[in-house]
């Protein structure tokens, strides 16, 4: 096809287009909502995708985490989990010395807010601000390096002096912070953390958490030692190590493990008795659970395409049906069948594209009012999905145009001509 032939076609399919606007735009509905979609639902996990990533990032490549029990697991543990002995404050120092490719190992322990029922809430005052949501963490130096996520904004991090002698100092998260002090400097100040007096020594970068879960922001840090002191009902235990940077980390993981079986004594034949959880736990349990949406708007907007194909083809039938006669005088004066072909593939591919981009801008305004009305799901629209809408539109128009097409192509011109 030539470009003259090119510019021919496509200002046909434009007239008829403007000709049967309510039936064109009827046809395309169906490749609008398909494509919007596909658009919108791709721009949120990718931009959920981003900030998971982003998170992991933040936890550090490096940075694996020892536990009784899975981060993860919804619902009631099974009996053998829940009879798993707790790790020790002692395992930190068992592994500094049986696996030397480590960089540090450190423990701590959490009293949450929420979802504990033996431990009640956790409350922090100063003079008549309160603040009740908040998770409390007993850390040894060390943690910062771990998670750099709890890096210092003002002030310091908790230090070895601080847990040699179990000092009762915070570091308090931002909002924690703007919320008991919102005209004046926290450092130095004293709180009442769960009805015990406690120093400001820190404040947390601001880190308001992912999709709204908790973050930094919520999150109060004392020394690990004074934290067992006020709190000995809390048992369970979690390490945090990091490999160094020459060694390899498969290697030093399975080292760990090792050195961690030895100590529990779990026999040859017997599975872990603890929990390893690499860096990227994140990523996996997003992809786990991206999966089943992925999936439900495939089919969502695979009906659509498919019901606006459908449309497509039987709208391009009637056009050849009433455009009979023109067919005929087209062939009379030496159209070929490939011309005939592809001036009503050239209609389909403008009806389906226009429905495209109609579903491209609509799936971007959709992902835009997303990050607007929710800071907190980043949706973003990338190029690949721009482009991957267009070629979906286009393959569409292609696909269920090309049987009228070729229809219109095989016509006998001397019946079409007759025809009325």
């Amino acid at each position: 096809m030539t470009r003259a032939e090119f510019r021919e076609n496509l200002l046909v399919a434009l007239d008829t287009l403007r000709t049967h606007k309510v039936r064109s735009g009827l046809t395309v509905l169906g490749i609008v909502i398909g494509v919007t979609s596909v658009i919108s639902v791709a721009s949120i996990i990718e931009g959920l995708n981003r900030s998971i990533q982003e998170r992991v990032e933040s936890i550090g490549s490096r940075t694996y985490f020892l536990s009784r029990i899975p981060f993860a697991m919804l619902g009631r543990m099974p009996e053998k989990i829940r009879r798993r002995k707790f790790l020790r404050y002692a395992d930190a120092q068992y592994l500094r010395e049986a696996v030397p490719s480590l960089d540090f190992v450190t423990s701590f322990q959490n009293r949450p807010s929420f979802g504990e029922r033996t431990t009640g809430p956790n409350e922090i005052r100063y003079q008549s601000e309160r603040v009740d949501r908040l998770i409390l963490r007993g850390v040894e130096p060390e943690y910062w390096q771990a998670i750099p996520l709890f890096s210092v904004a003002q002030g310091r991090f908790v230090t070895r002096y601080d847990v040699d002698h179990a000092r009762p100092v915070a570091v308090i998260g931002d909002a924690i912070s703007n919320s008991l002090f919102p005209q004046s400097d926290p450092m130095g100040k004293t709180v009442k953390l769960n009805g015990r007096p406690y120093e400001v020594i820190g404040v947390f970068e601001k880190d308001p958490g992912l999709f709204g879960g908790p973050g930094v922001d919520q999150f109060v840090a004392i020394p690990l030692t004074n934290f067992r002191k006020c709190y000995p009902e809390i048992r369970d235990v979690f390490l945090a190590f990091s490999i160094q940077r020459e060694a390899n980390l498969e290697q030093v993981k399975n080292e760990v493990i090792e050195a961690m079986r030895r100590l529990r004594r779990v026999p040859r034949d017997a599975e872990n008795d603890f929990e390893v959880i690499s860096p990227d736990f994140l990523s996996s349990l997003w992809n786990q659970l991206t999966g089943a949406l992925v999936v439900l708007t495939g089919a969502i907007s695979s009906v659509g395409l498919l019901v606006g194909g459908v449309g497509v083809m039987n709208i391009m039938l009637i056009s050849v049906t009433e455009r009979t006669a023109e067919i005929g005088v087209r062939k009379a004066i030496g159209a070929r069948r490939a011309d005939i072909r592809a001036q009503f593939l050239m209609e389909a591919v403008v009806l389906t594209f226009t429905g495209g981009a109609i579903g491209i801008l609509t799936g971007a305004t959709v992902a835009w009012a997303v990050r607007t009305v929710l800071p907190s799901v980043p949706a973003t629209l990338s190029y690949l999905w721009i482009a991957l809408g267009v070629a979906i539109s286009i393959g569409v128009g292609l696909f269920f145009g090309y049987y009228p097409a070729n229809r219109a192509a095989n016509l006998d011109p001397i019946v079409c001509l007759r025809y009325e």
